[in-house]
């Protein structure tokens, strides 16, 4: 078995473990709990590990508390953290200390601590700042490639040379990109689009709708990666989660494309990764 599979192995098995867990959450006693808070554009998770940095309890709300990557409603940000932290807490038994928290690749001068804050704000010592790529290849663990994370705003891209990143980069398009085209074509409401958008079972239909915007994230990608050896491309994200993004991508880029399992769960299970047991 290649090298190159052993690594996504690893990915499915915690995307697997997590959806289980946000479900049938594990209450037995860990000596400390590391949790990942990843407040995305359309949806809040909160993961949490035990000791052994497993998956032991999760939840997530759809929200729009986050635009482009930048927190556009710190006050309904805060509650929602604080909520889903409650939910945990209940599910194991007992209080969560230390989070991390992370922001989208490139966006450090902008977001002026506000995601920090967020976090603190819903009674968490905060322990680890860091990109969303980082984060995200904490699961995926890839050495050489691209992680690109299409978000709702954005899609971020970040090129990896022996698993460090050497290259960042955040241009608009992303989910709330196929809403706009959904609602337009089926006139309806962005809101309606979004539902609509997020039943897998829908995805059949909406491909051909979507296509084009699709096509334009692969030619982004291509802006991005020409100037680098990029041998695979990996996708996280919540709007990665639409059948058959990978296939068009990796067409349209010719780079051999993976899809972890879910990939809405994979940043905030590395942003819990790299959460640390002392305050920073």
């Amino acid at each position: 078995m290649s090298e190159e599979r052993l690594t996504f192995d690893y990915c499915e098995q915690m995307v697997s473990d997590f959806e289980e867990v946000i479900k049938h959450p594990i209450r037995s006693k860990s000596s400390v709990y590391y949790t990942g808070v990843d407040l995305g554009t359309a949806c809040v998770v909160v993961a949490v590990l035990d000791e052994n940095k497993r998956p032991v309890a999760g939840a997530y709300q759809w929200a729009d508390v986050v635009k482009d990557g930048m927190v556009v409603d710190y006050i309904g940000a805060v509650q929602i953290v604080k909520k889903l932290k409650q939910k945990v807490e209940e599910d194991l038994g007992t209080e969560l200390l230390y989070a991390a928290g992370a922001i989208p690749p490139g966006t450090d001068t902008l977001d002026g601590g506000a995601v920090k804050n967020v976090i603190q704000g819903a009674g968490f010592e905060v322990t680890n700042m860091l990109d969303e790529a980082n984060a995200a290849n904490q699961i995926l663990q890839m050495k050489n490639g691209a992680v690109v994370d299409i978000g709702g705003g954005t899609t971020g891209i970040s090129i990896l040379k022996d698993g460090e990143v050497e290259y960042i980069a955040d241009e608009p398009t992303g989910g709330t990109h196929f809403s706009l085209v959904i609602a337009g074509a089926y006139r309806e409401s962005f809101q309606e689009a979004e539902e609509f958008k997020r039943d897998s079972k829908n995805h059949k239909e909406l491909l051909p709708v979507v296509k084009p915007v699709i096509e334009k994230v692969a030619s982004i990608i291509n802006e991005h990666v020409a100037n680098f050896q990029v041998d695979e491309i990996a996708l996280v994200g919540g709007t990665c989660c639409f059948t058959g993004i990978e296939d068009i991508i990796e067409k349209r880029t010719g780079i051999p494309t993976h899809k972890p399992k879910n990939p809405l769960f994979v940043t905030p299970l590395g942003i819990a990764m790299s959460c640390k047991s002392e305050e920073v």
